[in-house]
């Protein structure tokens, strides 16, 4: 083979291998990246999403925090549950609601499907939202979301107080 010919044949060899490399890089960035498709809440800076987000417990419904840059945002298990303070309160709805220890909590049923489930905050701004989107222990994770959401003050029900 002419040495021009290997000159030729390296280089190609070189570049295929750079690339495949920066490939394998960003794949493994971005599939560890706890924040991956998740877009902070447009309230998500107020003193009480950031006392939320760094406060919310290390595990959550069987799984473990993950560590998150985005503001007012926790995330546990490979997004399994990924809470997003600052959210738009929800007005009056017909969605089914329920109260956990104090805290009253809408089923979002628009944007929830089979396995996933959302939930948000009413009552108190800012709004809370969570999503469960794999079969999780949902009542033992939203006992211990209620307590940290609590400290924000509810100034409207979706229950009567019995």
């Amino acid at each position: 083979m002419p040495p021009i010919r290997r000159t030729r044949l390296a280089v190609a060899v070189g570049v295929c291998g750079l690339a495949a490399g920066a490939a394998l890089t960003a794949y493994v960035l971005l599939a560890d990246d706890a924040d991956a498709g998740i877009t902070p809440a447009k309230a998500s800076g107020t003193p009480h999403c950031r006392r939320i987000a760094d406060h919310a417990p290390a595990s959550l419904g069987g799984h473990s925090r993950r560590d998150s840059s985005l503001p007012g945002v926790a995330v546990w298990g490979d997004q399994d549950i990924v809470l997003r303070c600052g959210v738009t309160p929800p007005g009056p709805t017909g969605d089914p609601c329920f109260a956990v220890d104090g805290v009253d909590w809408v089923y979002d049923e628009a944007q929830s499907t089979h396995g996933r489930k959302v939930v948000v905050t009413y009552g108190r701004t800012p709004a809370t939202q969570v999503v469960f989107d794999s079969p999780t222990r949902t009542d033992e994770a939203l006992i211990d979301l209620s307590r940290l959401v609590s400290p924000v003050r509810q100034t409207t029900r979706c229950l009567s107080k019995n």
